[in-house]
């Protein structure tokens, strides 16, 4: 059986008052539509279709070639936009399940739940059942349509809420605007659609065609009201990140994470945490980020497209597209910035600041010191205060710090330059020119006033 999800990108979201397109407005760190993507890709490996319209060019940049994109110009309604896919699906698929793009909180299993229902039913009847829609009773309508029911309960109509009169806004039996159609017969339907008083084509009145063709619709009832959470305004965009924001953290805490206060961690959709590492309050972690097992981070600690091996401590510091190897102690205060990657049982203290530099392991960089285009051998140690001067005004330039060097506090190293192995520079150095190995230098600038033999 195939299934073929199209997914509906094309509305405007005039409510969200925003230049930016409504379902690329971002959720736990990714844009809302991504979410509809991610669950239709768990349901079917067919490719999805997306069907989009007002500021279609960002969302096609945005979404990139991960589904079919057709346009819908101009926008008629919802029936119109699932009849853009037609040209695609027409004789090769056999299902099509519609989901919108401002449902990120629809999950794979109420859907697979959705087209097990269809298939059952049409088994059942010795045909395909035409539609399966999903509903949900609550008492806020939120602008759904209402589902009309015979007096023996079948499905008889879906009227939508600017259509509805003063009786029928009662009920409270909604239409969540997901379907599974029997594509045999959606195609040919959908072009017996009236125009809407609102100059629009309903997707809903395919129910009242189906009870006209002599089948009965049926209705799948939402285990979880939080699903069918529409994103209009800003509010509900607040309200489904609220909800987001729960469901990862529990899923982290029951794969043996600790939180230590859930409601102020504030973890992303595709952050991924060892078991046994512990999460202190008032963290955020972001972007594209894997922490190893058995790790400490926060409180207060900003971890945004970086790694952090297995036994690291981050305490109250920022990192930014770090690589963190294991047992790596960092902080307070300390700041990784885009391409610092630190070994295995390095030491930043606080208000240590790397960038575009690799530490070797067991090397130690004690407080109040930037270190930027450099590399550093393993266990060396660089005293409080030092600078790496890697930024002439128009180009920057490396510095090289070998194995077992000790840097004194207030070292300037002003790159390009090279430090040796085993090398020392004096406290207050400004080291112009390179230090060989097991020499001391001393000065502003720096000389070399004494040579070590390699056992010290």
């Amino acid at each position: 059986m195939k299934i073929t999800p199209v997914i509906l990108a094309a509305g405007q979201g005039t409510r969200m008052r925003s230049d930016l397109p409504k379902v690329l407005h971002p959720l736990l760190g990714k844009p809302m539509v991504w979410y509809a993507i991610q669950t239709a890709q768990e349901v079917s490996d067919e490719r999805a279709v997306m069907v989009i319209g007002h500021g279609g060019e960002e969302v096609r940049r945005a979404v990139g070639q991960v589904v079919e994109f057709v346009v819908q110009e101009p926008q008629l309604g919802t029936a119109h936009a699932v009849k853009q896919a037609e040209p695609l699906l027409r004789g090769s698929t056999d299902l099509v399940l519609v989901t919108c793009a401002d449902m990120p909180l629809l999950q794979a299993d109420t859907l697979k739940s959705l087209v097990q229902a269809h298939m059952v039913r049409g088994q059942s009847q010795g045909k395909w059942t035409p539609i399966t829609l999903l509903t949900v009773s609550t008492d806020e309508a939120r602008g759904f349509g209402r589902i009309i029911r015979t007096q023996d309960g079948d499905v008889q109509a879906i009227i939508e809420e600017s259509e509805a009169t003063p009786e029928q806004l009662q009920i409270k039996e909604l239409n969540a605007g997901v379907y599974c159609f029997s594509a045999e017969w959606l195609w040919d339907a959908l072009d017996r659609i009236s125009l809407s008083s609102k100059g629009e084509y309903f997707l809903t009145d395919l129910a009242a065609l189906a009870v006209s063709d002599g089948f009965n619709p049926q209705a799948l009832t939402a285990a979880d009201l939080t699903e069918v959470i529409g994103i209009n305004t800003r509010l509900h965009l607040a309200e489904a990140e609220a909800v987001l924001r729960k469901r990862k953290n529990q899923a982290l805490m029951q794969s043996g994470v600790t939180l230590v206060d859930p409601a102020t961690a504030y973890i992303e959709a595709e952050v991924e945490i060892g078991r046994d590492t512990v999460i202190w309050p008032n963290t955020f972690l972001q972007g594209n980020t894997s922490i190893g097992v058995s790790c400490t981070i926060g409180p207060n600690s900003i971890v945004r497209n970086s790694r952090i091996g297995d036994r690291s401590q981050v305490f109250a510091s920022t990192l930014e597209g770090a690589l963190v190897e294991e047992d790596v102690d960092i902080g307070p205060y300390a700041h990784l910035r885009k391409g610092a990657h630190l070994a295995r049982g390095v030491h930043i203290g606080n208000f240590g600041e790397i960038k575009d530099s690799y530490l070797g392991a067991g090397t130690k960089l004690g407080h109040f010191s930037y270190v930027g285009n450099t590399t550093v051998g393993a266990n060396s140690n660089i005293g409080a205060g030092t600078i790496t001067c890697n930024y002439d005004g128009v180009r920057k330039h490396p510095t090289v710090i070998g194995e077992n060097v000790f840097i004194g506090s207030d070292t300037m190293l002003v790159a390009p330059v090279k430090v040796g192995d085993r090398a020392r520079t004096g406290a207050g150095s400004v080291v112009t020119k390179d230090v060989p190995a097991d020499s001391l230098a001393v000065g502003i600038p720096a000389r070399v006033i004494r040579r070590f033999s390699k056992s010290g």
